[in-house]
């Protein structure tokens, strides 16, 4: 459907300045016991075939990906079994991240956190700024960010800067912190809720770094029952480097109310946090939320995880799944790139025939697809360096020419809807991807060059885990905020903690929310609740969207640090490289016709 690949801007070069220099290659220095060995249709057998005579064993088959997982040599056990011609795809199954030492302050993932200001890689954070972090959840596809720093302030519905009387504001919509959610007033979501909050039949599968269940502005639309993790956390790899820290819970399995990261609890807060008198409301407030992990602590989303994560939710009923973030360790994948070994191309095309087909899988069986456009600051119809992949181990990223045939995975996967997203003033976010085949709609993600007041108020606001804000330091040992990224609510008696954070990652789960809304109203009853084929509820939001032409002149041009980067904007008013088919808008989803 679409093709993302991401190159340094000139202002990502501010970021890599910060980064780790890349260390020698280490691809081969330990052998991985198992992977996934993908085959054509119909050549189950000449894949068994293969992985024998290159000296492994099969452990396990999946018919409906269309997979075997095999245990084998380190050493060639890839080219070998690659270049059979019923081989389609091989992956080692990389089932770890890598944890740094950043607060947990601001953080996104995979396809789309938000990034810093400045850069075009994707995920990082940090206390007080807008940073992206190359390998995040939500910088995975794309980059995630958190924002932060910044006191009160926001924008209204468009307006940079100020917004109504916070008090007043509340009085009329319920939640005590409703006067700072810009981004809901920008979509109509705060009038949509007497209208249509959206119903329990309606399942959200929020495929992150997990959902903190017991949050008191989560918990009570949280599905415990059909929740999942899909990760082991792992506190040390092969080479001895710090991954995801040390194990919270028995055998390294986190339960499936846990979030290590924020960023998942964060997304899951913006499509569905209740009306209850507590902290902020979500797009959808009525619909029930259902973790499907598939993100380490660190930020990384391997293949694996992702796979099962869409498979169940197909198998279960989920109507909607939110994907802020890309598969690691390839921001781009490309099938057959000149500079990658054969090892790293057969792993690229695993990752683009697998998903491929856990998206399709759970498509055909009824899950609307949204995913993080990305936080490369990119026009990904003109793509042409990467320079972070692969991101895993940590150091054996290079410098590699890319095109508009590599693709960012699942963002640009056939079937997949993708969001840019937006600042306060409602202009394109400097740090989001865009390109007229690949952004699909758009949607407030904030973003803290935008507009007028503090920085971290140009941001979105939604829940965040107290665990994860004390173990950054982002609150101290009295439970106050050192920050004002940091919000705390004791309206309800308990009290709660609330995040600003920008990146695609935020803008993403807009959409979802606005798609819940619709299957709410014109899904019929199915599996385990409701059911509305993807194709409806696609063109539902186009028809729903605010369209948005391009700026005029067809461009803009950001300022930051002292320096200038241009954007253009190709397409009309109907479906453009900025804003897709639109702004999605809660209000008239809630109010359309039939």
């Amino acid at each position: 459907m679409r093709r993302v690949a991401s190159g340094m801007t000139v202002l990502a070069a501010v970021v890599a300045l910060g980064a780790c220099t890349p260390g020698a290659s280490r691809e081969s220095a330990a052998p991985q016991a198992e992977f996934l060995v993908f085959y054509d249709h119909g050549k189950q057998a000449e894949a068994l075939a293969a992985v024998e005579r290159a000296g492994g064993t099969t452990v396990s088959t999946d018919t409906k990906l269309g997979y075997l997982m095999a245990a084998g040599p380190g050493d060639g056990f890839e080219e070998a079994v690659g270049a059979d011609r019923s081989v389609v795809g091989v992956s080692p199954d990389r089932r770890i991240g890598f944890a740094t030492a950043r607060p947990a302050t601001a953080s996104a993932t995979a396809s789309g956190t938000a990034q810093s200001p400045a850069t075009a890689s994707a995920s990082a954070e940090s206390p007080a700024t807008a940073e992206s972090r190359t390998t995040t959840a939500e910088g995975r596809a794309g980059t995630r960010t958190r924002a932060t720093a910044g006191t009160r302030g926001g924008g209204d519905a468009g307006r940079a800067g100020t917004f109504p009387d916070e008090q007043a504001f509340t009085r009329s919509h319920g939640d005590p912190l409703a006067g700072r959610q810009w981004d809901m007033r920008m979509i109509g979501a705060d009038r949509a809720h007497a209208k249509a909050p959206g119903t329990k039949q309606v399942l959200v599968g929020v495929i992150d770094t997990g959902v903190d269940g017991r949050h008191p502005d989560i918990a009570p639309n949280f599905n415990r029952e059909l929740s999942r993790n899909f990760v082991t956390d792992k506190p040390e790899d092969e080479y001895g480097e710090t991954l995801d820290g040390p194990c919270e819970a028995a055998g390294c399995k986190d339960p499936v109310d846990a979030d290590d990261d924020g960023h998942g609890t964060h997304v899951a807060s913006t499509i569905a946090s209740p009306v209850n008198g507590i902290g902020i409301a979500g797009v959808a407030p009525g619909v029930q939320i259902v973790n499907l992990r598939a993100g380490q602590d660190s930020g990384f989303f391997f293949l694996k995880p992702s796979l099962d994560a869409l498979t169940y939710a197909g198998d279960i009923g989920v109507d909607v799944v939110n994907m802020s973030y890309f598969v690691d360790p390839w921001l781009f994948n490309c099938r057959n790139n000149a500079s990658d070994t054969k090892k790293q191309q057969l792993e690229q095309q695993a990752i683009i025939t697998g998903m491929q087909r856990a998206l399709d899988y759970a498509r055909r069986r009824g899950v609307t697809l949204v995913s993080a456009l990305g936080n490369g600051s990119t026009d990904l119809g003109r793509p042409t360096v990467d320079k972070q992949s692969p991101g895993y181990p940590k150091g054996d990223e290079k410098e590699r020419k890319v095109d508009n045939s590599c693709l960012n995975v699942p963002a640009e996967s056939n079937g997949v809807l993708s969001i840019a997203a937006l600042g306060p003033s409602g202009r394109k976010a400097l740090y989001s991807d865009y390109g007229t085949e690949q952004a699909d709609l758009s949607a407030p993600g904030g973003d803290v060059l935008d507009g007028e007041g503090t920085k971290a108020t140009r941001s979105i606001l939604a829940a965040a885990p107290e665990r994860v804000l004390r173990a950054a330091g982002r609150i101290d040992a009295k439970g106050e905020p050192k920050g004002a990224d940091v919000v705390k609510d004791c309206t309800g008696g308990a009290c709660s903690y609330y995040q600003y954070l920008e990146g695609t990652s935020m803008a993403a789960p807009h959409a979802t929310g606005v798609a819940a809304i619709l299957v709410s109203r014109f899904g019929k009853p199915g599996k385990g609740g409701v059911e509305l084929a993807p194709a409806t509820v696609e063109e539902l939001l186009y028809k729903t969207a605010t369209q948005k032409a391009c700026p005029t002149p067809r461009q803009y041009v950001y300022k930051v640090f002292g320096q200038t980067e241009t954007h253009e904007c190709e397409g009309d008013k109907s479906d453009n490289g900025f804003y897709g088919h639109g702004v999605v808008d809660a209000y008239r989803a809630a109010t359309v016709e039939p």
